[in-house]
C-alpha cells in the first residue's frame, strides 16, 4: 500500500501524518522532537511510505538529514506558498498534515530548497553577515537623523563610519546628543571589523567552490 507522510514541526514536538492513496488516515499523533521515535513510528505503518513532507521551519535541519539518512525520500515544504482550503472554518496541526501529505500524494506540494549539509555552514556565515549589514545600516541612519534633527547637516554613510570621538564632540549638540552618537559609532566600528572578517572567511571558503565565484565583498 501506497503512503503519504507529513510532518508539521514545531520547537520542541512533531505532529506525523501519514495517509494512503486515498486519503485515509493511516497515522495521526504527536511526538516529541526525538528522530528515533519518530522513525520508528513511520516505519510501523503499513505499506510502503513514498514520502514525507517536513515543514520549513527553523530548526528542520536535525529532522530532514535525520530521515534521509534512515532512507526516506524527503521534501522541504515551501510554507509560505502552501495555501489551506478556502472557507476551511476549523484547522489544526493535525489537519495541516494531513493537508500537506495531500499535496504530496498529489503531486502539486510547493517545494523549498534542502541545502546539503556541506555548504550550511557558509551559508549561515553569509546570512549573518546580512544581518550586521542591516544593523550597521540602522545605526548609521540612526546617526544621520540626530544629525539632520539638530544641525540640519545631511552627512554621507562613509563620512559616517569614519567619525572619531574627537569629531563628535566638535559638534555643535547638547553633551547627551554626543554620548547618543558615540554609542552609535562604537557599536558601527565592531560591525565594521566583525563584516570584514565575515567576508575574508566567505570569499576564502567560496573560491573553493565555481557557484560562488561570482562573489564581492
Amino acid at each position: 500500500m501506497e503512503l503519504y507522510a507529513a510532518i508539521d514541526l514545531h520547537s520542541n514536538n512533531s505532529v506525523v501524518v501519514v495517509t494512503d492513496a486515498a486519503d485515509h488516515v493511516v497515522l495521526a499523533r504527536r511526538f516529541r522532537n526525538d528522530l528515533e521515535t519518530i522513525v520508528a513510528a513511520l516505519r510501523s505503518c503499513p505499506g510502503d511510505i513514498q514520502a514525507i513532507a517536513v515543514e520549513s521551519t527553523y530548526n528542520w535541519y536535525w529532522l530532514v538529514d535525520g530521515l534521509r539518512a534512515a532512507g526516506f525520500d524527503v521534501r522541504l515544504v515551501n510554507t509560505a506558498a502552501v495555501k489551506q482550503y478556502a472557507g476551511l472554518k476549523h484547522g489544526d496541526d493535525f489537519s495541516d498534515g494531513k493537508h500537506l501529505a495531500q499535496l504530496l500524494r498529489l503531486g502539486i506540494l510547493p517545494e523549498g530548497y534542502i541545502c546539503p549539509p556541506e555548504l550550511r555552514a557558509l551559508r549561515d556565515l553569509m546570512r549573518k553577515r546580512a544581518q550586521l549589514v542591516r544593523q550597521r545600516t540602522t545605526n548609521i541612519l540612526s546617526i544621520h537623523n540626530l544629525l539632520a534633527r539638530n544641525l540640519a547637516k545631511s552627512v554621507g554613510g562613509e563620512d559616517i563610519k569614519r567619525l572619531k570621538d574627537a569629531e563628535i564632540d566638535e559638534l555643535e549638540l547638547l553633551e547627551d546628543q554626543k554620548r547618543a552618537i558615540k554609542a552609535n559609532a562604537a557599536v558601527l566600528r565592531c560591525l565594521e571589523e566583525q563584516i570584514r572578517l565575515l567576508e575574508r572567511t566567505i570569499l576564502a571558503k567560496g573560491r573553493l567552490r565555481e557557484e560562488f565565484h561570482g562573489l564581492r565583498p
